[in-house]
């Protein structure tokens, strides 16, 4: 696929990043990239793992990329810039990987299983614009009771997320996800490290595509297996970003995200008498009648309260932030570009 700019400018999407290095995929050729000097002056941010990008092929060393193409869908968090948060520059967001129709959530179900943990990346999944999947691996180490009764959690934490339960060892589950793997599907994993996103991924792969390594079932932690975001092509055709353990990606603006994960919640907010109604203590309030009637579940209230918290804290925190750095440039010289 060629750019309109010249002949000799080409498209490929990035599968991994390492430092300043960018490898990409053009068809089945795999090329080593590099940001091009004049990179910045035309773009804010670089590529990311997904990404789509115009670039100029070098036959004797890195090609040179010029820019990425739009973006269908991003993950995104507060952009710290690297610096600590008196240095972050402006109030902007990070993207971490790109391109995707599905996100694997993944959460396994001994220790590491986290209610309020799998709302947020259903949310931010949501906000992103692709569809969230909850992953529940190790089944093989709970009884069928109790994989049950987190399934039916998470049906009921959400409307808009498929949930499967699945044992990478026994093999349990693993088939009902093939429907995700459709030649030019794009899935990314996330999930906090220990809860098996490698050994899923070999799984459904039927490769040993990354490494994988023990947790400690006392408290369900391991450390990272995955050190760094790339894109893998299967068999199939299709492709699966792999991540870094998360524990928490933070919620800085995702509204919509949230708003849809509690679509139930949010329509009752349009049947309360008053419009500006705060849902405390005001007559004729639906959520309040909902809570009382037991229509809605007082932990799932809760749950919506403290994300929308969340969301709104971090967005009122990286504004002040920016105002304050803002200040910091003006009177301090030394601190400018």
């Amino acid at each position: 696929m060629n750019s309109n700019n010249t002949e000799d400018t080409l498209t490929a999407q990035v599968t991994s990043v390492h430092k300043n290095k960018f490898i990409l995929a053009d068809n089945k050729n795999e090329i080593t990239g590099i940001l091009k000097g004049s990179y910045f002056q035309h773009n804010d941010e670089p590529p990311v793992v997904g990404d789509y990008v115009t670039y100029r092929p070098n036959p004797y060393g890195d090609s040179m990329i010029d820019a990425f193409l739009t973006r269908k869908t991003v993950f995104l968090r507060p952009d710290r810039g690297g610096h600590g948060e008196g240095y972050v520059k402006n109030l902007k967001t990070e993207a971490l990987v790109s391109n995707f129709d599905y996100v694997f959530i993944i959460s396994s179900l001994n220790q590491n299983f986290n209610e309020n943990r799998i709302a947020r990346y259903i949310a931010i999944t949501n906000d992103s614009g692709a569809k969230p999947v909850v992953i529940l691996t190790k089944a093989d180490l709970c009884d069928s009771m109790e994989v049950e009764l987190k399934v039916q959690i998470i049906h009921a934490l959400s409307d808009t997320a498929e949930v499967y339960a699945v044992s990478s060892i026994t093999g349990e589950g693993i088939d009902a996800l093939g429907k995700f793997l459709t030649c030019g599907t794009t899935i990314a994993l996330i999930g906090s490290s220990g809860v098996g996103k490698s050994t899923l991924l070999n799984a459904i792969s039927g490769q040993n595509l990354m490494k994988t390594s023990e947790i400690r079932e006392e408290d369900g932690k391991g450390r990272h297996t995955t050190t760094h975001r790339e894109l893998f092509t299967l068999p199939c055709g299709a492709k699966i970003i792999d991540t870094p353990g998360l524990r928490e990606i933070g919620l800085n603006d995702v509204e919509d995200g949230i708003d849809e994960t509690f679509s139930d919640i949010t329509q009752l907010f349009n049947q309360c008498k008053f419009r500006n109604c705060s849902h405390t203590v005001e007559p004729g309030c639906a959520v309040l009648k909902a809570l009382e009637d037991g229509n809605l579940d007082e932990e799932r209230w809760n749950l919506y309260k403290g994300l929308q918290e969340e969301n709104t804290w971090g967005k009122e925190k990286m504004i002040a932030i920016a105002k304050s750095n803002k200040n910091l440039m003006k009177f301090n010289p030394k601190h400018q570009r």
